[in-house]
């Protein structure tokens, strides 16, 4: 079989394997609230975005992982690369000495995000954490290139995505700086997503933001919606999905692994004791969410009021706050 059929081949099996994760995206019931994406996820082909990712493989610490890559050699191979890309799954695409250091999330959870994002026409869009650059493609095919921006530190991973989107056929802005600070030049937005795990509310972004904008992050294995009312001020509740990413380069967050959990801790529960590491004891964590009815993580929220950020449980001011760090 020549080279040139070969590729023919996978193309079919990309466009099979796309239509497929859409359909799967559907019956989870992520795009819900915005079925629109619907449209936007079976015509960005994410294939162009992981040449390559990693999967693990026994060995003896259990660290061990194999490339897998569109320039194999053997064609089992591609495909099998091909459609590990099209699972609903994420996918780890650099790793550090063993340690992941960026990854292209589970596509059902971008949904669920993009979704929950709602935007309209005309909205400016700011994401932290430029990944592969495949959200910025969703982002700017639903809106436009000159309406989305996203930034990350590390030049290596702009560089890639930028030259990922353009193989795509887009060009929205690529900044490399630092994620915390926003991209004041390129603003203000009207709506903010994150798509690596903080352990606050940088306030440069709601000063970046216009009142009424809509801010979207993942905050101690959950997602947290902020309305932004100026500048200076921003509140909302997490929704109810539980959400695991990569924290954000240039922080030194605490992970959850790092987090005193016990073994056989409902998730609900390590995710309040994430939420408040370093502000409450785990014990007393742990009475917390026995009294209150095991609290589900729409029951918490975030207020950012000024130079003060912090969660709360219920009501924003009583009887359960804890500053974030």
């Amino acid at each position: 079989m020549s080279a040139h059929a070969l590729d023919k081949d996978l193309d079919a099996v990309a466009v099979s394997a796309r239509a497929e994760l859409v359909r799967v995206i559907g019956l989870s019931g992520a795009w819900d609230a915005d079925p629109g994406w619907r449209a936007v996820f079976a015509a960005v082909p994410r294939h162009l975005f992981v040449p390559y990712y990693y999967v693990g493989v026994p060995d003896g610490d259990g660290r061990g992982h194999e490339r897998l890559w569109r320039g194999s050699a053997d064609p089992a191979a591609r495909e099998r690369w091909l459609r590990g890309v099209y699972a609903d799954v994420p996918l780890a695409t650099r790793l550090r000495d063993g340690e992941l250091v960026s990854s292209s999330s589970q596509p059902s959870l971008m949904a669920r995000m993009l979704a929950e994002l709602r935007v309209t026409d005309g909205d400016r869009v700011l994401e932290i954490g430029a990944g592969t650059g495949y959200n910025a493609a969703l982002l700017a095919h639903r809106l436009g290139d000159d309406l989305v921006t996203t930034v990350d530190l590390e030049p290596e991973i702009t560089d890639s995505a930028r030259t990922h989107l353009a193989d795509a056929g887009y060009r929205p802005a690529v900044v490399t700086g630092d994620g915390t600070r926003g991209v004041p030049a390129h603003g203000p937005y009207d709506r903010i997503v994150a798509t690596c795990a903080l352990t606050t509310v940088p306030r440069a972004w709601i000063a970046q933001c216009r009142p009424g904008a809509r801010v979207l992050a993942p905050l101690a294995t959950g997602l947290i919606a902020l309305t932004v009312r100026d500048g200076a001020h921003a509140e909302g509740t997490f929704l109810d999905t539980a959400a695991y990413f990569v924290p954000l380069r240039g922080t030194e967050p605490t992970a959850p692994s790092e987090i005193p959990h016990r073994p056989g801790d409902p998730e609900l529960l390590r995710f309040l004791l994430t939420l408040t590491h370093g502000t409450l004891a785990p014990q007393d964590a742990r009475e917390l969410w026995e009294r209150e009815g095991r609290p589900g993580r729409e029951r918490y929220g975030v207020t950012v009021a000024g130079e003060r950020v912090w969660a709360w449980l219920d009501d924003p001011e009583e009887p359960y706050t804890w500053p974030l760090r």
